[in-house]
């Protein structure tokens, strides 16, 4: 008899996340599993095309199933909406968690967001005694803070007794960041097995026709992905462009993607008519190799808050497998994988000055420094980061259960 996974994710194919090859990578192995989720409308807030927002549908992918329970739309630019798919998911998630629970052996669930997500999972550790194994991508209740509420001794006292239950009901834990443990710790009352599994990097498809972002020679430096309040653009664009002309004219700045402070980065740039920064708009997953490719420095960054000094953003390791020099202008656990590994520059993200001599010190590099950094990256992405290695990891935490 082949033991069966439930994996419960707010997030599943067809939306772009690292369960999905790791559900893939399970069911090769011979396991059978099924997904607990809701209706696909990440990023953009909408139902997905081909996709009814059903209040409870079952469609099957690669021969996994899925359990899928109505998505609350229009979240995108509504904190009210974007609240009420959190509790959604959590109380339809768990009528249904409740109802298929009973005939699995083991309850996967992937936290990548609010940890209201993980009740349908905890809950059949607590009614059916089911071993459930979390993969932490986001501490609570720190980020909540981050975002933006206030801390109110209400919020506090609920946000603690939450995460408090979830994690009593927690059989053991993997978290993505090495950082999160000491914040899991205090809400343990029992000793639990905590691994670090990093994400891995995505699926680069390094066959596509060369792309160049300018004909002339320049130092190419680019930031793909998500485009928000925390991601820091404000201050790197205002560093690039107090560069001096000297190196303004040998260098380009190539901002890859959308997200909801795009337009406000904009006005920005034409406001102050900084030179040489350039927006290419938002870029299929599949095509994203040929833009790292034609860069010479990769950008992570994140804003000045403890949480943030925690996470290590996935496009970390996408950075390291396209093995390209990269500027961390992030405190904490990235900016130490970078340094200790010697991938590239870091710098701190709130000092504009310190961003604009990393500039500059990477305009200055030479061919053989660079040569280092990427050699550097070839190695950690076939050891620390190969995802074949973490994937087996989860599984073989998961049956520790």
């Amino acid at each position: 008899m082949h033991k069966k996974i439930l994996i419960v994710t707010e997030c599943f194919y067809p939306e772009e996340f690292k369960i999905n090859e790791l559900a893939l990578e399970w069911k090769s192995k011979g396991y059978d599993i099924d997904v607990l989720t809701m209706v696909p409308s990440y990023p953009a807030s909408e139902v997905y095309e081909g996709y009814k927002n059903k209040w409870y549908q079952k469609d099957t992918w690669n021969g996994i199933n899925i359990y899928r329970v109505k998505a609350v739309t229009g979240y995108k630019d509504s904190l009210f909406k974007k609240l009420l798919k959190y509790f959604a998911f959590m109380f339809m998630g768990s009528i249904v968690s409740l109802k298929i629970g009973k005939r699995y052996d083991y309850i996967f669930g992937f936290d990548v967001g609010p940890l209201t997500g993980m009740i349908p999972a905890i809950i059949l550790r607590q009614f059916y005694k089911k071993p459930v194994t979390l993969w932490i991508q986001d501490i609570w209740p720190d980020s909540v803070y981050a975002y933006g509420f206030k801390k109110n001794k209400i919020l506090e006292f609920s946000l603690n007794a939450l995460v408090k239950y979830v994690y009593k009901y927690t059989s053991n834990f993997a978290i993505s960041a090495k950082g999160f443990e000491k914040k899991i710790l205090p809400y343990l009352n029992s000793n639990k097995e905590i691994l670090y599994a990093p994400n891995w990097a995505d699926y680069l498809n390094k066959d596509l026709e060369k792309f160049k972002f300018s004909n002339d020679n320049k130092t190419h430096f680019a930031f793909a992905g998500n485009i928000g309040s925390v991601q820091n653009l404000e201050n790197i664009i205002k560093a690039f462009g107090k560069l001096d002309d000297e190196y303004l004219n040998k260098a380009q700045l190539n901002i890859i993607g959308d997200g909801s402070y795009l337009e406000k980065l904009k006005s920005n740039v034409n406001e102050n008519d900084f030179k040489n920064i350039i927006f290419w708009g938002r870029k299929p997953r599949e095509e994203i190799y040929k833009y790292l490719e034609a860069s010479n420095f990769l950008i992570v960054s994140l804003i000045d808050k403890e949480i943030f000094s925690l996470t290590v953003p996935a496009k970390t390791q996408t950075y390291i497998a396209a093995a390209k020099p990269i500027i961390a202008i992030i405190n904490g656990e990235a900016a130490e994988i970078i340094k200790e590994n010697e991938l590239g520059l870091v710098c701190k993200p709130d000092n504009i000055e310190e961003i604009k001599s990393t500039f500059t010190v990477a305009i200055n590099s030479s061919n053989e420094e660079r040569n280092k950094y990427m050699k550097n990256a070839e190695f950690l992405t076939n050891t620390v980061f190969k995802k074949e290695i973490i994937i087996d990891n989860l599984l073989q935490l998961l049956k520790r259960g």
